[in-house]
């Protein structure tokens, strides 16, 4: 197939893309940049110019495709930094406004399929229960627009073409935000806010990027793609450092998350995502079951030595 990529640069597009050429697709991923043009030539993909918010720029480079895949994002670079509403208005607006002008380019050119990427962790909390796609969503201020990227992808499938939105769970992987959880534990602090026996649904990045190549084949509609078994923070939190060979850390203060703002409340949640509907209509499953055992990889690939 002839596939249209935003965000194809990005944490899971980059790992996207080489799957998709492997399996002989042919790719345009949007870049703007000199440096990014050169990282999609490398990967595999003819790197085209356009505007994100311009549906007639966007329709010029989406002409001509089967599929498009929308995993254009702009998440905040730091820890810090995710904390402040501000940071996150760049993604608020390529959610909401990116991804209405691609849906209705993709719609315009008549492509069969649009692939969008969401947040998961929207869900209310919901202790020990499982959480399927029938519960309703209750986003913080900063994944609001997550749910607006979540119309965009259903009114394409309103008009005639197949529609798959994957509400993914909380990234992890060899990057910054990895490091700066082992600098929290090394610190003697759990790196998530809430109860320490609360549900956190998480997947690693590279199941990210298989999940988005599984899609290829699913039907219209919206799906979790989080791990098979979700871990409870405290026991998530004792796993990463046993690894990395540091002491259990201590739960953060309960006053804190009153305190903060959006993104800490909503971390706080417990969120037991079921990907089950995702699994049974693909023939994807995550290489990690929980994310325990994603941590020696993770620790080699920051070219760190796991705890034996």
């Amino acid at each position: 197939m002839k596939i249209f990529m935003t965000g194809a640069t990005g944490v899971v597009g980059t790992r996207v893309v080489p799957l998709l050429r492997d399996a002989g697709h042919s790719i345009t991923g949007m870049a703007r940049s000199p440096e990014n043009r050169e990282t999609l030539a490398q990967l595999g993909a003819t790197p085209v110019d356009a505007d994100l918010f311009d549906v007639e720029s966007l329709r010029r480079a989406m002409a001509g495709h089967d599929v498009v895949l929308n995993l254009a994002t702009s998440v905040p670079s730091s820890t810090t930094k995710m904390m402040m509403r501000s940071a996150w208005r760049r993604n608020d607006r390529i959610r909401s406004q990116g991804s209405a002008a691609v849906a209705t380019a993709a719609i315009a050119e008549g492509v069969a399929r649009l692939v969008q990427e969401a947040f998961g962790p929207t869900y209310p909390d919901r202790g020990d229960a499982w959480i399927d796609e029938s519960t309703p969503l209750a986003p913080a201020a900063h994944t609001t627009s997550s749910v607006d990227a979540e119309r965009s992808a259903m009114r394409f499938a309103e008009q005639g073409g197949v529609g798959v939105v994957l509400r993914f769970g909380l990234f992890y992987g060899p990057d910054h935000t990895m490091q700066a959880m082992l600098d929290m534990i090394a610190k003697g602090w759990a790196p998530f806010p809430g109860d320490p026996r609360a549900f956190i649904s998480s997947l690693a990045q590279d199941d990210a990027a298989t999940a988005v190549v599984a899609a290829l084949e699913a039907p219209s509609g919206i799906y979790n793609v989080v791990e098979d078994d979700p871990m409870r923070r405290g026991e998530l939190a004792a796993s990463l450092a046993r690894a990395s060979g540091m002491n259990p850390p201590k739960a953060l203060p309960k006053w804190l998350v009153p305190l903060s703002g959006s993104v800490l409340r909503l971390l706080a949640r417990s969120e037991r995502l079921s990907n089950k509907r995702f699994r049974s209509v693909t023939s994807w499953s995550p290489r990690y079951a929980r994310a325990s055992d994603a941590w020696d990889d993770v620790l080699e690939q920051l070219g760190m030595v796991a705890a034996r």
